[in-house]
Parts: C-alpha cells; structure tokens; sequence
C-alpha cells in the first residue's frame, strides 16, 4: 500500500506542468537538444525543479511511512553454548514466514534480524543436527522441524524444545513475549528488550540446565552415548489429559499446575510451566528490538 501511495505520488510530481514551459513535464523523456548551451540550460532548469519535487516526495513518503506503521523489530539472536547452536523461527497461522526460517549459529556467534511490524510466532534452537551424506537429509536430536532441511519453511519444533513466542505490536500497540517450557525444555534462553517501554518491559526466560535436574520418567536420553538430551513435559511423557489441560481440563479452572509443572517453575519463575501459566510468564514491551540469547550466564534473570 505504502509503495503503491508512493507511486502515485511520485507521477502526479512529475507531471505538473512547468512554470517556464507550459509542457508537461516528463522527467524520464527529454527530447534531443542539438544544441549545448540549450541543453546546459535546460538540465539547469530540470535540476531546479527537481530537488524541491524529490524533497517534497521523500518528505511524505516517510510521512507515510511513518503514519502507517511500517516499522520492523531487530531481533539479535545470540549463542553463548560451547556447541552449536540451529535456531528455528515458525510464524504463526495468518503471519507470513520471514525469508530466513533456520540457521546455524557456531559458539559465540550472532545474527540480527528483522521482524516486521504485527510478527506473530516463536523462536527455539535446535542442537546435535546433522546432515546425511547420502540422502542429504538434515535432521537434529533435539528442536528437529521436520523440513529435512536447514531451513525449517513453516514446521515447527518437535518436543522437547524451549520456545520463545513473541507477538509484535499487539492489543494497545505493545509486543508480547514469553519464553515457554510447555513442550518441555533443551536449552537455557532469555528474552530481554532492548529500549522498549511498558509496566512490564523486563528479562525473562530459562536460564538454568534442567537437563542434568530432569525428573528420571521426563529424560530424553541419547540411545548412543546415554547422555540426557533434553526433558519433556508431562503432557508428551504421559498424555494425560489433567498433564495437556484437555478434555475436561481444558479451563484455567481446571487445569492445575502439576508436581511437573512446579519443577519448571521452581527452576524457572518467569517462563510458562502448564499452559495456563500466564499471570507470572507474559511480559509486554513497547518499541523494542530483542536480544534472544541461548546459554546465558546461569545467574541472569
């Protein structure tokens, strides 16, 4: 819409009649001058008119720009893991998926993005990831989208996978964000705005290893070196419906925080336990870029 306001702009500009002619101008079809000192007077004249037209059609452009709110997000995206680190971004139901969908980030490394105004959907990292020789098939231990591919192209993360779930300019123009253990957990990540406002504009996320404190019945183990890889939640290790908050436990009413649940949020206040967990996991910011950081220092909240 913006570029299509532009457009027009731009050609009625253009097309104003000039005050020493009485022509339509048409800045993109001078006619051939045979003679220098015409043509020198005429690109003088051109060149008067021109920056006040390219002046005023820059101004309301931004003018546009701005008042429709076309402005994006920087997300930087940060592994401080002494591994590799695959994020992988799924954009919600009804929100285009952003040209880059995964990714490989070597131990230390960054990588900004930019989310456009109104992005809905999630972020996780995936690890232990490998490419088959033979088939050229990507998969990966824990995080694994299913797109065979580096890029994840609209899939989402399996479970067990910490996820960080971000809505950009949402109800009364505020971001909402989390960081979620409700499809369980493989790695430590926190969420933390940068120059945003709002009440609740602060840090949160997972920032211990649960995997060596998971629960023996909630271990994802490596069938190869016997190494625990990440922890489920109750929900995927039983299925139980009083675990998923389905059925007749599908109400904050009666969908309670289970001895499982308590584990995630002793371990980590400020990130979703059970799906019902919002009064103390949702955090709003206003006008801010995000620093999402896999392995950050244990003592950070």
């Amino acid at each position: 819409m913006i570029l299509i306001l532009y457009c027009s702009l731009s050609l009625y500009i253009r097309r104003q009649r000039s005050p020493w002619t009485n022509q339509t101008l048409q800045t993109s079809r001078f006619p051939p001058f045979k003679n220098k000192r015409r043509t020198s007077l005429n690109s003088q004249i051109y060149s008067s008119m021109a920056s006040p037209r390219l002046y005023i059609s820059l101004s309301l452009f931004s003018f546009l720009l701005i008042a429709s709110g076309g402005y994006s997000s920087t997300f930087t995206i940060i592994n401080k893991c002494n591994h590799l680190v695959w994020p992988g971004i799924l954009s919600n139901a009804g929100t285009a998926q952003l040209p880059t969908t995964g990714f490989v980030l070597q131990p230390g490394e960054s990588n900004s993005i930019s989310f456009p105004q109104s992005w809905s959907g999630r972020l996780w990292g995936r690890t232990l990831c490998t490419q088959d020789p033979t088939t050229g098939i990507f998969s990966c231990l824990t995080g694994d989208c299913g797109s065979s591919t580096l890029e994840c192209s609209g899939r989402g993360a399996a479970p067990p996978a910490t996820l960080a779930e971000l809505t950009l300019n949402g109800a009364d123009g505020l971001d909402f964000y989390d960081v979620s253990l409700v499809d369980g957990y493989n790695l430590p990540m926190l969420i933390a705005p940068q120059s945003g406002t709002g009440g609740n504009c602060t840090t949160t996320g997972c920032v211990v290893d649960l995997n060596s404190a998971c629960p023996n019945e909630l271990k994802v183990i490596d069938s190869g070196n016997g190494e625990n890889l990440a922890c489920r939640s109750a929900c995927e290790a039983f299925g139980d419906a009083e675990y998923c908050c389905s059925g007749a436990y599908a109400t904050p009413d009666t969908c309670k925080p289970s001895s499982y649940a308590q584990f995630f949020k002793n371990a980590c206040p400020r990130a979703y336990s059970y799906a019902y967990d919002d009064g103390t996991s949702t955090f709003t910011c206003a006008g801010a870029d995000y620093v999402i950081t896999f392995c950050p220092a244990p003592t950070t909240r």
